[in-house]
């Protein structure tokens, strides 16, 4: 697990503005853009992301579907939609899991050395912070230490207490 973890990285910032191979985006299920980091990135791709996004043909919760990334510096967008929070008995965890593998399968499956994540579901949908970011550090961890592509994965957050909560929660798997 240890070298897993050497090819995780958390910053606070803008994923708009990251030069990576992917970003991956906070979808709905429509695709077609709404608020916080999903209306972002489809503020700052440019008219072109939606129209790709309608053949797409929306995407299930639990599920991930990569278009291009257009006016952003990331060669692509991996657009992924976590559960909304109902209480924890209704399998976010599980669904929140499925977003990181199958971010993570597409973006091995298109050659991505580089990928970063926002905070999936933690926004409008209300996950508990904690437990996402618990589920988002595991879940890649273990995938990575499986895999040698994507090289690198960083966890972008949009303020510095959700990077804390990154760095903590990386610092206690390290611990073991």
């Amino acid at each position: 697990m240890g070298k897993a973890l050497d090819r995780i990285r958390i910053q606070t910032g803008d994923i708009t503005k990251l030069d990576v191979d992917a970003i991956v985006n906070a979808a709905n299920t429509s695709l077609l853009g709404g608020g916080g980091v999903d209306g972002a990135i489809h503020r700052a791709a440019g008219r072109e992301l939606e129209f790709e996004c309608r053949m797409l043909d929306g995407c299930n919760v639990g599920d991930a579907k990569i278009t291009k990334g257009y006016k952003l510096p990331a060669r692509h967008i991996i657009h992924t939609v976590g559960p909304v929070w109902q209480g924890g008995g209704r399998g976010e965890a599980e669904l929140l899991a499925s977003c990181y593998v199958r971010s993570l399968e597409l973006a091995a499956a298109n050659d991505c050395r580089s990928v970063a994540f926002p905070a999936i579901s933690t926004g409008v949908y209300r996950y508990p912070k904690d437990a996402a970011t618990e589920i988002a550090v595991g879940t890649v961890s273990m995938i990575i230490e499986q895999k040698t592509m994507p090289e690198t994965v960083i966890f972008c957050c949009f303020d510095e207490h959700m990077a804390e909560l990154y760095q903590r929660t990386v610092a206690a798997l390290r611990k073991g």
